[in-house]
């Protein structure tokens, strides 16, 4: 869940190519079993694609996988919808946080936690009440009285940069994500372009896949 910058496509075409193709060998001459390295040239392979993607389509895009995701029961029935701020290059989420609020939920936001690779939640009223912390990221405040402790239910929206057909995720390599997963006991969904959406992905003990994905073209139950 780190940030990026989006630049014009035309800025960036020939040399995302160079890269892309780059990372593509390096992700594909890699053996299986160094998980690692594969990740790694698979993250550089879809960070190259995002940026390049042009503002418009972007936009798009992003407003047709959140129409998908408010129109799922999962949705409709959570009291709590635990999601993430997005980086430049990820699925934009404030017309989801907006839409929840809207419709009376609670809405928990993450923030990293200085000098450890945890993540705690916040309940927040508003997307004014975050400001720019870890990564260039949007955080909420740390105030002890809307800090979440029930973790037991509700939706929590997965950020990644790319998903695989059985759920698991490849994110930026902090494990953020991984750790807070293993003790969530709700709902979990990864929503991601379907450009981004892969038949398998490297994955080790400790991942956890998401339960559903969603994608513009997709609904896809795991």
């Amino acid at each position: 869940m780190m940030p990026d910058v989006i630049k014009p496509a035309a800025a960036v075409k020939s040399a995302a190519a160079v890269k892309l193709a780059d990372a593509v060998r390096a992700a594909d001459v890699i053996r299986p079993e160094d998980i690692r390295p594969v990740k790694a040239g698979l993250r550089e392979k879809y960070k190259i694609l995002r940026r390049a993607m042009p503002r418009p389509e972007k936009e798009r895009l992003d407003s047709v996988i959140a129409g998908r995701m408010l129109s799922l029961w999962q949705y409709t029935r959570c009291k709590t919808l635990f999601t993430y701020c997005a980086a430049a290059i990820e699925v934009d989420t404030d017309s989801i946080i907006l839409r929840a609020l809207a419709d009376g939920k609670k809405v928990a936001v993450p923030r990293c936690v200085p000098g450890t690779r945890e993540i705690e939640f916040y309940y927040i009223e508003s997307l004014e009440e975050l400001s720019v912390g870890s990564f260039g990221i949007r955080e909420p405040l740390p105030e002890p009285r809307r800090a979440v402790t029930n973790f037991r239910q509700g939706l929590c929206i997965v950020p990644a940069l790319c998903y695989d057909w059985h759920g698991y995720r490849l994110g930026y390599g902090k494990g953020y994500y991984d750790r807070f997963l293993s003790d969530f006991g709700g709902y979990t969904a990864g929503i991601c372009y379907h450009s981004c959406l892969v038949r398998r992905l490297p994955h080790g003990r400790y991942d956890r896949p998401v339960q559903l994905l969603v994608t513009e073209k997709i609904i896809k139950p795991i």
